[in-house]
């Protein structure tokens, strides 16, 4: 198969790409994200339509934030889109008429990295997005694994703390609340709030309070060197890497990609988190290590695999 087009929900905007077989995206086409849920769809078909304009595709792959059915075609739950049994597939190929794939969005990115990017070479690769929440995609055999319903690899809600803190998803001490953006946020805040003197360079980057820090402001001032910035830095990456180890009990992987971005830090959070990692592996001076590795496709990544997995039919 030649030539197929991923699309990329986001919260402002849909963005659809035209992939060739080896990852490359030739054309692009966004348009601003609707309100409704079906004028989501329509948007869907428009950005699709206009990517594909000139060019000929031969199949559609849809990432979407939410569970997505075994069959790969109906949005069981979208959290932020008011989907509930969502027949997507068949609504963008009765407008589009090209054959479509629907997957949900961390299992397109993690899919992207096993094929173009960090996890080439690799047969079991387990990927984890470290953004505003924690997501996954599982690879094992070469193979995605999304579980008997399709909806597996919601890592960021596996209780790591009983009765911990409450989680959007209703539940209480997710893993998510500990070791997302959103949590380092949390952390420097509480850090910022008890010892300010700690803190001149993070403060100063926001508003003086710790209420205006933002995750940007962690990262500057991490790199510049302050103490609550990097600390918070190290409590995140505590929790990330434990949870990984965890994860290495369950699947053996031969690789963890950690995207999301909170990996956009580099080494500054990678290297914690491969210490942290070592440092729960059960055995870990017994057995052989998973590398850790940085995601390398940035936000292209659930465009490129949800192409690619279309491709793949």
């Amino acid at each position: 198969m030649g030539l197929t087009i991923g699309v990329d929900i986001g919260g402002t905007k849909i963005a659809a790409g035209v992939v060739d077989e080896e990852g490359a995206i030739l054309e692009t086409h966004t348009v601003p994200t609707p309100s409704t849920p079906d004028g989501i769809v329509e948007a869907i078909c428009d950005a699709v339509g206009g990517a594909g304009k000139g060019h000929d595709i031969e199949a559609v792959g849809i990432g979407a934030a939410g569970y997505v059915d075994d069959k790969r075609a109906t949005v069981l739950f979208a959290p932020n889109i008011d989907w509930r049994h969502e027949a997507l597939k068949d609504k963008v190929e009765q407008r589009v008429g090209l054959p479509a794939v629907v997957e949900n969005d961390a299992n397109a990115a993690a899919w992207g990295e096993y094929r173009f990017g960090a996890g080439r070479g690799h047969e079991d690769v387990i990927c984890v997005t470290l953004g505003t929440g924690i997501g996954g995609g599982i690879i094992m055999g070469n193979k995605l694994r999304r579980g008997r319903f399709g909806v597996a690899a919601e890592f960021g809600h596996v209780r790591v703390v009983p009765d911990g803190l409450l989680c959007g998803c209703g539940s209480q001490g997710c893993w998510e609340q500990y070791a997302s953006g959103r949590a380092l946020v949390r952390y420097a805040r509480q850090r910022a709030r008890a010892t300010p003197e700690n803190a001149a360079v993070l403060l100063g980057l926001g508003d003086g309070t710790p209420d205006g820090i933002q995750g940007k402001h962690v990262s500057d001032a991490a790199r510049a060197g302050d103490p609550v910035a990097v600390d918070s830095f190290r409590e995140l990456a505590r929790w990330a890497g434990a949870g990984l180890a965890d994860l290495a009990s369950l699947f053996d992987p031969s690789a963890f990609i950690v995207g999301g971005g909170v990996s956009d830090e580099g080494d500054l959070v990678l290297d914690p988190i491969r210490k942290s990692f070592r440092r729960w592996l059960v055995g870990s001076h017994w057995r052989p290590h998973a590398q850790v590795l940085a995601a390398q496709l940035g936000n292209r990544a659930g465009l490129v695999g949800a192409a690619d997995l279309a491709r793949q039919g």
